[in-house]
């Protein structure tokens, strides 16, 4: 990595509307800004690697919104897509449209007049009527997920506007690149790249090799075989840390159950107590639930405040307000988040830790991505995050700002807890940073792709092999594998038919060519897309407000009268209807913790080679009197 740029170098390239706001805003560019804008500037594919809250955000979008203000300002700018911004969390890419509108409305504002950016969203959520808007008004700047993207890449209409990008923008690369997720992303780039040579640029918190992950971004030059250049900004450790495992009791091993959870709890409280804003991670959601009921159950007045809201017979209102954080007529000054809870529910979390109103969230894995939350000061991990990886992740949210020190406790309940934790900091403070294992050959996403391909229009074989191994996942993959997934999606393995699998291709032998089979393949590949697992969950409702979601297998344990917590609330169980449970919020009764499948965190095969290793080590020395 070349020394960083001067501010005065890099402000020589930004427009006279752009300097001025940077200026007024910031006075100087942060390190990974110094490193990566003029990367962007020059269209060089770029991985830009930092904590949260050290500007890397700025430093992918700043060259880009400069020369779309410059095209503008000089009466160029089209109606197309310039920018494709890629996030793995509709919430993430909500966040960014509001944090990129508020720096085009200051420049506005400098200027004095609209200088016509447009910025949209384009996810599952997005309504039909927004979507057809895009046709005649397409956004300069395309925010999106990976599945979306892939769907628009089919679309008839709208892929045409996608055919002159200059920039594609992936955020969290690291929570995508190790998972099919990112196989099936990198396919919808390669992809892309048929209609436009764009500049990559990705952006990813502390992640290890850096280098794999920037092949994974850019792909491979079909004609070599070899990876396209890329450039690393890797500015990851410019954070200064503070860690400490914390055992609640003195004996692990001797103390008791309910000793140790009771001591943890009394931990908690202390330690939230002792800071601003605390942010609580735990590795499953049945755990978020049970730790902020614990909390508010056992120590009251730290976690509600008492409001004079009334019903109309005079007693205490108990209908949980989400919109205000109300719950039987008092504001909890706790919150959970996590993916079963309503959009409106984790919405309000959010807004409320932004503004100060909580003193502590409990979070799962939703609160690990860059999802803007305000001031952080402190970050418990109760239990082991079971990656080096995703605890600097977790404790990286909090001190946002780039100087503030980043402070972690992680809390251990048992002795092989205490074990992989000291394990886990000692390898953090050392930066030995878990390996990314990106997944390749997938061939589940490689029928999906192909597919998507087929629906564009007509092609021969050789050319969507070639498109297929222009992608890291993909650039090793057999022409024989190949051939057994056209073979596949044509149809030619006719058992299937018996278990309701048909063609969706055709598929000439003789020219090679394939192409869309009966107006089914596009419903079925628009309604199939993506890797990530449907799950069956029901609707929990008071009266019309959504509260969120439990698990059907959950559901159907429960009984009228039932009580289970669900946000940190209790809730009475009534009755069902269709895929909804109806339920009426409760106080004072011991409640039923949701449970979910199949959550639990995998522990990393770097962390593990380690925790061998000290087990070795002190089995030696406790035998031999090794040091």
């Amino acid at each position: 990595m070349r020394k960083p740029y001067t501010n005065e170098e890099i402000l020589r390239t930004l427009h006279p509307l752009v300097k001025e706001w940077f200026l007024h805003k910031f006075k100087r560019f942060a390190p990974p800004q110094k490193y990566a804008i003029l990367n962007v500037h020059s269209r060089i594919n770029t991985l830009i690697s930092s904590p949260t809250g050290s500007g890397k955000t700025l430093s992918a979008f700043l060259a880009i919104i400069n020369e779309l203000i410059g095209l503008s300002e000089a009466g160029l700018l089209e109606d197309k897509v310039y920018c494709v911004y890629i996030s793995p969390l509709k919430a993430l890419a909500n966040d960014i449209s509001r944090n990129l509108l508020e720096p085009l409305n200051e420049i506005e504002r400098f200027a004095g007049k609209k200088l016509g950016l447009r910025i949209a969203i384009r996810t599952g959520d997005t309504s039909p009527g927004v979507k057809q808007s895009m046709l005649k008004k397409p956004p300069h700047i395309l925010i999106t997920t990976p599945e979306s993207f892939a769907i628009t890449l089919t679309t008839t209409k709208f892929k045409e506007k996608l055919r002159d990008v200059q920039w594609c923008i992936v955020d969290e690369i690291h929570a995508l690149a190790s998972s099919k997720r990112g196989a099936h992303l990198s396919l919808s780039l390669e992809r892309l790249y048929q209609y436009t040579n764009f500049t990559r640029i990705g952006l990813s918190a502390t992640v290890a090799p850096l280098e794999e992950v920037a092949k994974f971004l850019v792909g491979f030059d079909t004609r070599t075989n070899t990876p396209r250049d890329c450039k690393v900004v890797d500015v990851n450790f410019v954070k200064q840390l503070d860690l400490k495992v914390m055992s609640p009791v003195k004996n692990l091993m001797k103390a008791s159950y309910d000793e140790i959870s009771t001591a943890t709890y009394k931990l908690i409280d202390q330690l939230i107590q002792t800071h601003r804003t605390t942010l609580i991670f735990t590795n499953t959601r049945s755990a978020t639930e049970r730790v902020v009921h614990y909390l508010k159950e056992r120590f009251p007045k730290h976690y509600t405040r008492i409001e004079d809201v009334r019903d109309m017979s005079g007693g205490l209102s108990g209908i949980d307000n989400e919109s205000n954080g109300r719950a039987g007529g008092y504001t909890s000054l706790i919150g959970a988040h996590h993916g079963s809870l309503s959009k409106e529910h984790r919405l309000s979390v959010e807004e409320k830790l932004k503004k100060g109103e909580l003193r502590a969230v409990v979070s799962s894995t939703s609160l690990e991505l860059g999802i803007d939350i305000g001031y952080i000061d402190l970050v418990i991990l109760l239990g082991s995050p079971k990656s080096v990886a995703r605890a600097l992740q977790r404790i990286g949210r909090s001190g946002h700002k780039l100087h503030d020190k980043a402070k972690g406790r992680i809390i251990v309940m048992d002795r092989d807890d205490l074990v992989e934790c000291s394990v886990l900091l000692k390898a953090a403070l050392e930066k030995k940073i878990d390996r990314i294992d990106i997944p390749v050959n997938c061939l589940d996403v490689l029928a999906q792709q192909v597919l998507g391909m087929a629906l564009e229009e007509p092609k021969h074989i050789d050319d969507v092999l070639r498109i297929v191994r222009g992608s890291y996942s993909f650039h090793g993959l057999s022409k024989k594998r190949f051939k057994e997934i056209i073979s596949y999606l044509a149809g030619e393995y006719a058992r299937l038919e018996d278990r309701s699998v048909y063609a969706k291709i055709w598929f000439d032998p003789e020219t090679g060519m394939i192409g869309k089979r009966g107006k089914m393949s596009r419903v079925i590949y628009m309604t199939n897309i993506g890797t990530i697992p449907d799950e069956t969950n029901v609707k929990v409702k008071v009266g019309k407000q959504l509260i969120g979601f439990i698990a059907e297998p959950f559901l159907e344990r429960l009984r009228r009268g039932d009580i289970f917590v669900l946000g940190g609330n209790t809730y009475e169980f009534l009755y069902t209807q269709g895929m909804t449970a109806f339920v009426r919020a409760t106080a004072n009764r011991p409640p039923t913790v949701p449970s979910w499948y199949s959550e639990m965190l995998p522990l990393s095969y770097d962390l593990a080679l380690e925790i061998q290793r000290f087990r070795r080590l002190m089995e030696e020395h406790f035998k031999y009197g090794t040091k």
